[in-house]
């Protein structure tokens, strides 16, 4: 069955490699015709390319492709493939000598699973692009191979994240979509607060993150996991929006982020939320908008860490 994924919104394809043994990998969101962008940067330790021009106050409107990656800040260089793979089928933005492919990118820190010598490249981000397709897979793929979650106590107390995906059509035709790698300091929750994946006690049961912290947890303890943590995402909609617009979608679907992983924006954290419109209907009210982005994303990330599944001695939820 074909979940509501974020390729549910018109314009948008997703492709997805991975390396098995390095538990590495590249998630790429193809908006080949180009989309109206813009990013919001909530965590404290994030690993970015191109977002500055993604403010409103810059000249650039439109992005064709949003890589998320593993391999902390080595792994910016899969975006160097996609530009390539692009640029060979003549997209970009038009400087007139040539066209040029605008694509942001945000890194996950995955070195502390499957190998901490070899992250994505340039090969990776073009052999992403090349399975670009309809249908989204979960869990442990892609950009998430090597995502975990609650890290409080290093990867002792960790379980794996993924990618999760999600997306809700509206009553006038409008389709609001999120796609999270999710590899958080904190806990990931349901809506009703519940645990689903996160800090586990010796017994493996899951004391979370927040019990941990108010233990008086000694900051020693956590001290390896700082700046190796991220959940890094994209909302996407098929409404017509200027990047002022852009923008606040972003801002609004942090909330999802919030609602769905606790702590978020951590200073261990590098939580950031692109946001796309591929301009293909009339947009209903931005905040009508912003309040399913929330939501759709908020639900991405829970997916991310059900559908995932152990390796290298990290336990998954679905095998609790």
């Amino acid at each position: 069955m074909i979940i509501p994924a974020i390729t549910a919104v018109q314009g948008v394809l997703v492709g997805q490699v991975a390396d098995q043994d390095a538990l590495t990998g590249v998630t790429v969101v193809l908006t080949p015709d180009g989309a109206t962008a813009s990013v919001d940067v909530r965590g404290g330790a994030p690993g970015t390319r191109e977002t500055d021009l993604l403010n409103p106050v810059n000249l650039v409107q439109q992005v064709h492709a949003v890589v998320l990656t593993g391999g902390s800040a080595f792994g910016l260089a899969a975006a160097t493939g996609v530009v390539s793979w692009l640029h060979e089928r003549g997209y970009g933005f038009d400087v007139g000598l040539t066209k040029v492919p605008i694509v942001p990118a945000a890194v996950i820190f995955d070195l502390g699973i499957g190998r901490s010598d070899v992250w994505p490249d340039a090969t990776m981000g073009y052999a992403a692009c090349m399975a670009a397709e309809a249908a989204v897979a979960e869990g442990s793929v892609g950009a998430g191979i090597g995502a975990t979650v609650g890290k409080v106590g290093g990867m002792a107390t960790a379980m794996r994240g993924g990618v999760g995906s999600w997306s809700e059509t509206l009553a006038d035709g409008v389709t609001v979509g999120a796609l999270a790698v999710v590899n958080a300091f904190g806990d990931v929750v349901d809506d009703q607060g519940r645990i689903i994946a996160g800090a586990r006690a010796p017994d493996q049961s899951l004391v979370g993150t927040g019990a941990l912290l108010r233990s008086g947890l000694s900051r020693r303890s956590f001290a390896d996991t700082t700046g190796q943590n991220t959940t890094i995402a994209v909302v996407a909609t098929d409404a017509r929006l200027d990047k002022a617009a852009a923008t606040r979608l972003a801002i609004m679907a942090q909330d999802g982020l919030a609602r769905a992983i606790r702590p978020a924006h951590s200073p261990f954290d590098g939580d950031t939320v692109f946001a796309l419109a591929t301009g293909v209907y009339e947009a209903p009210p931005l905040v009508t908008l912003g309040a399913v982005a929330a939501d759709v994303l908020a639900t991405a990330i829970m997916r991310a860490v059900q559908a995932a599944t152990a390796a290298a001695g990290v336990p998954a939820a679905r095998d609790r």
